[in-house]
């Protein structure tokens, strides 16, 4: 018994060996994948933030209309239930996904609409079926939808209507390609301003630092809010909807390149003295190569910590001036336009599902975050 569990405990101070030796020789992406597939709560915002951009891009087949149909006498109808089951003529239950139609009826005093379940109004549903059309991937045309109602005649509302009769999951759908984009775009203008002024600021030193820091001071003192709608009221009002969605970009960008430009500059404070950089310059490298081929590789894993982090903001900064009318405007749908219909009170007390919108930027917003942190305390893969 004696030798058995002598023999255990040596062939796991073996396999405990190989397993260093294995960390020793492997490449440093390699190790900071090991770390981050460690950290659960960042493997859960990865699985996510992966899902909802599936879900933008595919948003077209996914739904099942498209957010510009609208049905004014369904206004603010209330979310339908999918039954799977149906009993037949003979009592027995069959697979019959369908969902019940409404009952309207309007208070002559008030003009109140209200809804009740018409149980005898049966809505059959099914999977790859034909509605409208639209591009999928933007690529081609196409009329087939995930699932919807067989019958298009018939009201199909998932999780509600809004004040036009609009299928809310639809333009829930479709506004996470506005939301998530703006994010990735916005950033990577961000990245692009953050990495030169950083650089320049962290390698150089001297004037030049000290100029950009008070540029990056003076812009983070100002408040943000107010900053955004003075931004955005220089818009004119007669612009096209798409120019209006690049300038929410660049005035995104414009304010959001600060933080990225003192992780780099932080950076490369700590690098440029480091041995293989002044190795380097004795060499008589270029300082344009001692950059690009000796010190951003070592960023590479803190700009991308960086950036997942600066996505969040960017989306919340979205949203924020949608939601107070200063940003995107209808027809672009985007989950910031979405909750401008929540300013009413009608929209509180009688509709709850308009906040719907409100749940997927949180749930976009701690996955991103989750991912962040979890990029970040993966990039020093030693600590």
């Amino acid at each position: 018994m004696s030798d058995s569990v002598d023999l255990d405990d040596g062939s796991e101070l073996l396999d405990q060996q190989l397993t260093s030796d294995r960390m020793v020789v492997t490449s440093q992406w390699s190790l900071i994948w090991y770390k981050f597939r460690r950290h659960k709560l960042a493997m859960i915002g990865l699985t996510v933030t992966l899902l909802i951009y599936l879900i933008a891009a595919t948003a077209g087949f996914l739904s099942p209309s498209v957010p510009s149909k609208f049905q004014p006498k369904f206004t603010y109808a209330p979310p339908q239930t999918i039954h799977f089951f149906k009993q037949n003529e003979m009592g027995e239950s069959e697979y019959f996904p369908h969902v019940l139609g409404y009952k309207t009826t309007v208070n002559p005093e008030s003009f109140k609409r209200s809804y009740v379940i018409d149980e005898t109004q049966v809505v059959p549903i099914g999977m790859f079926v034909k509605g409208e059309k639209y591009n999928f991937l933007g690529m081609f045309a196409s009329e087939t939808h995930l699932f919807g109602p067989i019958d298009k005649k018939h009201p199909f509302y998932l999780i509600g209507a809004d004040r036009l009769g609009r299928d809310l999951l639809t333009r829930t759908l479709y506004g996470a390609r506005v939301s998530m984009s703006i994010g990735l775009v916005g950033v990577a203008l961000s990245l692009v301003i953050g990495v030169i002024l950083g650089g320049v600021s962290g390698f150089y030193g001297g004037i030049m630092d000290r100029v950009i820091q008070r540029v990056i001071e003076f812009i983070r003192s100002i408040p943000t809010i107010p900053l955004w709608l003075g931004l955005a009221t220089a818009m004119p009002q007669d612009w096209p909807a798409i120019w209006v969605y690049f300038f929410i970009l660049i005035i995104l960008s414009l304010i959001g390149w600060t933080e990225i430009a003192r992780v780099v500059r932080g950076r490369f404070l700590s690098l440029r003295t480091e041995d293989f950089v002044m190795a380097a310059r004795l060499d008589g490298v270029s300082e344009m190569r001692i950059i690009l081929r000796h010190m951003m590789p070592s960023l590479f894993s803190h700009i991308i910590a960086a950036v997942t982090l600066a996505i969040p903001n960017m989306i919340l900064a979205e949203s924020a001036l949608s939601f107070l009318g200063l940003g995107l405007q209808p027809p672009i749908v985007s989950w910031g336009v979405l909750l401008q219909d929540t300013q009413n009170l009608r929209a509180i007390t009688q509709a709850p599902w308009l906040f719907v919108p409100g749940i997927c930027v949180v749930v976009a917003v701690l996955a991103l975050n989750f991912l962040g942190d979890g990029l970040r305390d993966a990039a020093d893969p030693y600590s």
